[in-house]
């Protein structure tokens, strides 16, 4: 497997305030790399969405790209919501990272879901081609027998 792709929803958050504050999120994404043994390799960009239309719709959301993969999350404040959306190309400790940004929001509830990215990505190329020709010799192999 690549890595493990975890996609969280928080909702009814005690700290509406705080899932507005800009600082706040910069400081969660500048943070959240460190305690998942995980390395920034572009500081956190932070931006606010005034909602358009639909006020309540307004939000902050913030993502940290990271040697690994990256950290994304989006507050919506009115709504007492927010998504966080961590991939990684190497495994994490799943159960920190939940614990880390409910502390920060108190949410009432979460929704989770765990995705194993890339499957079948080979890790190491040498290691492919060694799988591959494997394969190619069964194949033959198996052909051959087949002829007799």
């Amino acid at each position: 497997m690549f890595g493990p792709h975890l996609v969280l929803e928080g909702y009814n958050c005690k700290k509406k305030d705080d899932l507005g504050n800009k600082d706040l999120l910069k400081n969660i994404l500048e943070e959240f790399p460190e305690k998942l043994d995980m390395t920034i390799i572009m500081p956190p960009k932070v931006m606010h969405y005034d909602g358009g239309e639909i006020p309540e719709d307004s939000g902050t959301s913030g993502f940290v790209i990271i040697a690994e993969s990256h950290i994304a999350i989006h507050t919506f404040p009115e709504k007492g919501f927010f998504t966080l959306d961590i991939f990684s190309c190497k495994p994490f400790d799943i159960d920190a990272a939940i614990d880390f940004v409910k502390q920060k929001y108190e949410p009432e509830y979460i929704d989770k879901k765990i995705f194993e990215r890339g499957r079948e990505f080979p890790r190491s190329l040498g290691r492919a081609s060694q799988i591959i020709n494997s394969e190619r010799t069964d194949i033959l192999t198996s052909k051959e027998l087949t002829k007799v």
